[in-house]
């Protein structure tokens, strides 16, 4: 058996060993409650890592990809990504189980799972593996907050409404337009392989599927919130116009 191979399994245990000891601590939270939090406590860990590898100490992932780096980003890039592999191994798991997600999680988890071993078979591309997935994990703290938020009935407010528009915008700029800019370095880049750039194109199709389905709900929501709006503005004029009259 391969390090890899033995460090993937290490943290796969390390995140089934977190959704028990969160399912005993809080066993009447439900199945999906703990799972969700350990969805948000990897998507915290996974945006703090790649960050740091793309904002402070590492390479900027736009400029030369496909190249290796220095042996401490190469080692942290490998970290993040075997993390995550272990993460979205178990969470493919849990949702086929429960069967709680539809064929586009399933398909982003797929592509992931198998992405993240590629890259860690071929050596290389590491820091455009961490960047997608920075990018891919920046919204998920977002996303699930807004899930925690519904389950326990307080959606509908001021905090709710601040959450979705966080996450769309940022799901808007982070997956289209950086990860566009990214895709568009990666294909016209001589250095990454064809596999990889092909697999940075389905990841970003995805995005797209995603979108799709988030563009009409931002539409939905942002109806009914100026069609309240506008009959709270209507309701203050009448009630203005008849304390005049009074």
């Amino acid at each position: 058996m391969s390090p890899l191979m033995l460090a993937v399994g290490v943290c796969l245990a390390g995140w089934i060993a977190l959704y028990a000891l969160l399912c005993y601590a809080n066993g009447t939270c439900g199945y999906e409650w703990n799972c969700r939090l350990v969805t948000l406590f990897h998507g915290i860990l996974a945006v703090c890592i790649t960050a740091y590898i793309g904002y402070i100490d590492g390479p900027w992932p736009f400029t030369n990809p496909g190249k290796m780096y220095q042996m401490l980003i190469y080692l942290i890039g490998i970290t993040a990504m075997v993390i995550s592999l272990g993460y979205f191994i178990f969470d493919m798991a849990w949702c086929v189980y429960f069967r709680t997600e539809g064929l586009v999680m399933l398909a982003h988890h797929t592509m992931s799972i198998l992405g993240i071993m590629l890259t860690l078979w071929l050596g290389e591309s590491g820091i455009e593996s961490c960047a997608v997935l920075f990018g891919s994990e920046i919204t998920n703290p977002l996303l699930q907050t807004r899930w925690f938020l519904k389950h326990s009935g307080r959606y509908n407010s001021l905090l709710g409404d601040v959450v979705d528009v966080l996450f769309v915008l940022l799901f808007v700029f982070m997956r289209i337009f950086v990860g566009g800019k990214m895709l568009y370095c990666e294909l016209i880049s001589p250095n990454p392989k064809f596999i990889i750039k092909l697999g940075g194109v389905a990841m970003y199709a995805l995005s797209w599927v995603f979108m799709a389905d988030i563009g009409p709900f931002a539409y939905r929501k942002s109806l009914v919130k100026y069609r309240h709006w506008m009959n709270r503005h209507r309701m203050a004029e009448v009630n203005g116009q008849d304390v005049k009259r009074d």
